[in-house]
Order: structure tokens, then C-alpha cells, then sequence
């Protein structure tokens, strides 16, 4: 991805971002909070992936966020877009060849707890990949074997902890568990990820947890919460409803990771 740096690097300036967030649904508004931003389309960077997924904007952000330079990438491609656990793997892989250390990642979640409802927020403390898949099939090196034991960055997460305290604003903590799409899971599907210790279920991030932790990123992740999983209302589920709820816990998302990016140390 040197090409892909070098375009960036040459639009962005002088500014050095050592932290980068990736933008799920619902997550748009944050990306106009960026002051003195540079947008670059998807499109326009060499070998960038591009995501055909409503509700994602598909460009890169470069500018400052509480009062620190950031890289915001609004939008991401999936992994049941093209059946390709690695898709974000170019993403990041940029990422780290502009030298960003840390990595927060947002995506819209299903909630298995009654107490979680759509409009809240959970913070990502362990991840179930229950997709059978992984982005680093294929890849050659003995770095492929990533420990992941501390996926989600403990520092991180204390920094996440003191920004919800800070602005009043109700954090959630759980397990993530990812499927991998595009249809909804099922309810019998729900209930096994009930038993199995998942707090929400989703599409996304795990993947690039785990590209993250490869390239030696710091990582921290949350979801904002859009519905109760399958079978929980006697409801179907659907892509338009996640478009809806997301940006009602996104506002909350938003808040609490402005207050935290002030005061990361990346």
C-alpha cells in the first residue's frame, strides 16, 4: 500500500496522526466533527477497498478531533461483500505505513440482553468469530499466529471507562460475537450465542481486530446497539432498521469518544 500512503500523505500535509477510527452505521456524524479535514474518496486511493453498503460513506478523513490528528475512515468493507475475511487488510496495512499506533473501531450490534436495548452503547472487552473464517488465511509468516488474549487494548478501554464517567454518558461492556452475514442470524442461532457468552452479535470488526493485532496496532472497539437479536420481540430484523437506530446510540458513541481521544496517550 505504499502508492496508497504516498497519495495520502501528499494531501494530508504535514500532519502525522498516530490514531485512525473506522466508521460503522450509524457512526457518520462523527466524521463531521473532524476540523481542518481533507476528504479523499475510497475511490481516488490506489488499491483501497470500497464497500457498496448503504449507510457507509466510503472516504477517508484526515484532520483534527479533540484538539489531536486523526484518520477517520468512514465506512468499511465486509466480509460478506465479497466472501473475503481480509478486505480491510490494504485499510490498515496504509495505516500503519502512515504510522497510526492506535486503532478505535465502531460498528452497529444486535443486543442478546433485555438490558441493552437499541440506543446503547457496549464497549468491546473479548470477541467471538463464529464466522469460520479468518483474514489471515493464506498468509505465509509465522506472524500469522496472533495472540489475541489482549485483543482489546486494556490502556484503551480504561480511556473509553473515564470518557463515558466524564460525559454522563451509559457504557455497556461485553462480548461480541461475529457472524458472517449477510443474512440475520437466526433465533436458535441467538440462543446458542446466549449460551456460548455473547452480549451482542454482528457482522464486522472481529476481522479487523485481528489484521490490527497482526500489524501490532493498539485496538479498542464499540457497538452501538440498533436491535434486540432475533427472536428476542418476535420482530424481524432488517437493514433499514439498523440505518434508523444506529445514529440515536451513535450520538452517544460520539461523545464518549471525543472525550477519550483528547486524552489518549497513542
Amino acid at each position: 500500500m505504499k502508492e496508497a500512503a504516498n497519495l495520502v500523505l501528499s494531501r494530508i500535509g504535514l500532519r502525522a496522526p498516530k490514531i485512525a477510527l473506522v466508521l460503522g452505521s450509524g457512526l457518520g456524524s462523527l466524521a463531521d466533527e473532524v476540523e481542518d479535514a481533507v476528504r479523499i474518496a475510497y475511490a481516488d486511493i490506489p488499491g483501497f477497498p470500497k464497500s457498496a453498503v448503504t449507510g457507509h460513506s466510503g472516504e477517508l478523513i484526515a484532520g483534527t478531533l479533540s484538539g489531536r490528528d486523526v484518520i477517520v475512515l468512514s465506512g468499511r468493507v465486509h466480509y460478506y461483500e465479497h466472501g473475503d475475511a481480509a478486505a480491510m487488510r490494504p485499510a490498515l496495512e496504509m495505516l500503519h505505513r502512515l504510522g497510526v499506533t492506535t486503532l478505535l473501531l465502531t460498528n452497529a450490534a444486535g443486543s442478546l440482553k433485555p438490558d441493552m436495548p437499541p440506543g446503547s452503547v457496549m464497549m468491546i472487552t473479548d470477541h467471538i468469530n463464529f464466522s469460520g473464517t479468518n483474514p489471515l488465511f493464506g498468509e505465509p509468516t509465522d506472524a500469522r499466529f496472533v495472540g489475541l488474549t489482549e485483543a482489546y487494548d486494556a490502556g484503551l478501554r480504561a480511556a473509553l471507562d473515564k470518557a463515558a464517567a466524564e460525559t454522563g454518558t451509559p457504557l455497556h461492556k461485553g462480548v461480541y460475537m461475529w457472524f458472517s452475514g449477510p443474512s440475520f442470524e437466526t433465533p436458535a442461532e441467538i440462543r446458542m450465542a446466549m449460551v456460548l457468552g455473547a452480549d451482542a452479535v454482528g457482522m464486522s470488526t472481529v476481522p479487523e481486530v485481528i489484521l490490527a493485532r497482526f500489524l501490532g496496532l493498539r485496538v479498542a472497539a464499540c457497538s452501538v446497539i440498533t436491535n434486540l437479536a432475533a427472536g428476542m420481540t418476535g420482530q424481524e430484523l432488517s437493514h433499514q432498521e439498523t440505518k434508523e437506530m444506529a445514529p440515536l446510540g451513535g450520538k452517544r458513541l460520539v461523545a464518549i469518544l471525543k472525550a477519550a481521544i483528547g486524552g489518549l496517550d497513542p
